[in-house]
């Protein structure tokens, strides 16, 4: 302890002095009033000075105004004293220290007039120190030793060294054990030498001894550290040399979660600069817009510039609507984000899609609904053609047949003027036959009714608004009293709207081109609609009947009313014969010949088209729609963007 040789201290009056010890007047009696005295002090160049009091017993006052002592070196005033004062540690006698790298010091005493109390001044000592404290080290590596390493370090020491460098670099030190010897510790394990190393709020030691107790490698977190050396009086050793360099801050791999850095390394540190885009299905968001990517660089507190960006999962926005059809998520994540996935399901049962495949969606990493069949193209939902939501059972005619219940032919178009009749092939065509539309190019037409009295056909009907006709181009004009010739009986009228299929109003199919569709003689099929029946009514019902196709000489041996044979009239490849006891008849014309579907017997195919006859009630002409199938396809899609008629 220092304080042992506090009281063998001699004073010392010679210009330089290694110690000496200096007291207030009287001390250690009452100091007179007002005095001023000043003590120069000085110790043998390259030596700096610390001073300590033991005793400190003054007039206090603020500022100390009254009595005082000042202590200044270099110029500066290194402190001012006034006050009672206790010691600052237990066991120890000082009361005040004071480290000056100089080796002169000016240390003054002032005493104003009065006292109000008894007030016994100041003791105190000061010892001439190697000078080792204040340096710095700012080099990015380097090595520091004790005062005259590997010679004895000085006595009565207090070497204080700064290791300083730049910010975005962290101290390290190595202490070799062959570089280490410090006087070991005494029999209760105090350090009266000893070496300490502070780094912010790391602390390590003190040490002493022989060997480094320490670890290897002392890593800080912190771009300056401190060494603070201690001696005292008695034994010296060779000291001590630590090597330092500096460790660059390093920054996390990652700028932000959810993203890919440019250069990729194991290890990144102070300064170094990359460049910041995201991981698939990930993306940058600034405000409203997207950026591809951004740069950052690590920052000298090891955390990356312009972290504040964030990568996001793609929002593909919600699925775009179809028209009959709802987007169902089928994916655990129900938003529309990245990997998320959704299903359109058709309205069923009246409603189908019109695609290949599963009409699955997946939110993909270029922020767009992508279906692994049609990519970014959406299905379509079209209605289900040629079936009945009520299964056709009777067998009867229609001249003088019975009636049909609703469902039966939700195909069928009932033509309020001209009376006639028509068939529903796609959301927005109807197909019928060209004489019931001579002069009438946009007749009045309901769907979805068997009833068509007033009330019930404003009531229950669908009104289906013709927005153009389209007559086959080879139909000939001829006055309707004398024509003998229908052959290309077939018409196309476009709606306005599409039509919303329900139970009681869908298409009937087209038929397809394959063989299986010759129609065979004896082949089965009905027609329906609300035309004469006997007596020359005209029914406010749909009556239906089933009938088998015959062979075309059944028809041109029917003798026609008012002629005297059928040769005037054309019979050709483009129509059908069928019927026998079963018929149709006027105000039927247009309707359907309904056959069930070779390929699916479980809906049915417009084969012909009730077109006209030699006689009601014996057999009939259909204009046969396989003839026309190309005509038909062609009209419908150059008059429509994107018709979704059935296939």
């Amino acid at each position: 302890m220092w304080y042992l040789i506090f009281f063998c201290l001699p004073v010392w009056s010679d210009a330089a002095s290694m110690y000496g010890e200096i007291l207030s007047p009287n001390y250690p009696q009452v100091y007179p009033n007002d005095v001023q005295q000043s003590w120069e002090i000085q110790v043998p160049s390259g030596y700096g000075i610390r001073l300590y009091f033991t005793h400190m017993d003054l007039e206090p006052s603020q500022n100390c105004e009254y009595d005082f002592v000042k202590i200044l070196a270099g110029g500066h005033v290194e402190g001012l004293l006034c006050g009672r004062k206790k010691p600052r540690a237990p066991g120890s006698l000082i009361v005040e220290e004071f480290h000056v790298p100089y080796n002169t010091l000016t240390m003054s005493f002032q005493s104003d007039f009065s006292n109000e109390e008894r007030f016994t001044g100041f003791a105190a000592y000061y010892v001439a120190v190697v000078n080792c404290s204040g340096k710095v080290f700012t080099e990015p590596s380097g090595e520091i030793a004790s005062p005259n390493y590997p010679k004895q370090y000085p006595e009565n020491s207090r070497c204080e060294y700064r290791v300083a460098l730049r910010t975005g670099y962290f101290v390290v030190l190595t202490i070799r054990s062959g570089d280490f010897d410090i006087e070991p510790a005494d029999s209760k394990g105090s350090c009266h030498d000893s070496l300490t190393i502070v780094s912010g709020k790391q602390r390590f030691g003190p040490y002493c001894g022989s060997k480094f107790t320490g670890p290897p490698e002392i890593k800080t977190r912190n771009n300056i550290l401190d060494i603070v050396f201690l001696t005292d009086h008695a034994v010296q050793h060779k000291g001590w040399k630590i090597r330092y360099y500096g460790d660059p801050v390093t920054c996390p791999p990652s700028v932000i979660p959810n993203s890919v850095l440019d250069p990729k390394k194991d290890r990144y540190i102070f300064k170094d600069s990359v460049k910041v885009t995201c991981v698939e299905g990930y993306e940058i968001v600034r405000g409203r817009d997207s950026i591809p990517s951004f740069h950052s660089s690590c920052q000298d507190n090891g955390e990356w510039s312009n972290s504040h960006f964030s990568c996001v999962p793609v929002n593909c926005g919600d699925p775009i609507p179809i028209d009959n059809a709802q987007a169902v998520y089928v994916s655990e994540l129900h938003e529309p984000l990245y990997k998320a996935a959704f299903r359109y399901q058709c309205d069923a049962p009246y409603y189908t899609l019109k695609t290949k495949g599963d009409a699955v969606y997946q939110c993909s990493a270029s922020g767009e609904w992508v279906n692994k069949e049609m990519g970014t193209k959406l299905p379509k939902c079209v209605p289900v053609c040629g079936v009945p939501s009520n299964p056709i059972r009777e067998k009867a005619k229609i001249f003088g047949g019975t009636r049909a219940e609703k469902g039966n032919f939700p195909w069928q178009v009932y033509f309020d003027y001209p009376r006639g009749g028509g068939v529903l092939i796609s959301e927005r065509w109807v197909m019928t036959a060209a004489h019931v539309l001579e002069g009438f190019d946009k007749p009045n037409m309901y769907a979805g009714v068997i009833n068509v009295g007033r009330e019930s056909l404003y009531r229950e009907a669908q009104q289906l608004i013709p927005e153009a006709s389209f007559i086959h181009p080879g139909w000939k004009k001829q006055p309707i009293e004398t024509r003998t010739d229908f052959d290309n009986d077939i018409a196309l009228v476009k709606l306005r709207d599409a039509v919303k299929m329900g139970p009681n109003i869908s298409p009937l199919c087209l038929p397809g081109k394959s063989a299986e569709y010759e129609l065979q003689e004896g082949t089965l099929g009905y027609i329906a609609g609300w035309g004469q029946r006997e007596k020359g009514r005209l029914p406010i019902y749909l009556w239906k009947a089933q009938i088998p196709v015959v062979d075309m000489d059944k028809c041109r041996s029917v003798k026609p009313e008012g002629s005297a044979d059928s040769s005037a009239y054309r019979f050709t490849d483009n129509m059908i014969c069928a019927g026998g006891d079963k018929d149709s008849c006027k105000g039927d014309s247009g309707g359907a010949y309904a056959i069930q579907d070779p390929l699916d017997d479980g809906r049915y195919y417009v084969a012909g088209l009730i077109s006209w006859g030699p006689r009601c009630g014996t057999f009939g002409l259909y204009t046969k729609v396989v003839r026309y199938l190309d005509w038909i396809t062609e009209t419908m899609s150059k008059h429509e963007d994107a018709e979704a008629w059935q296939d």
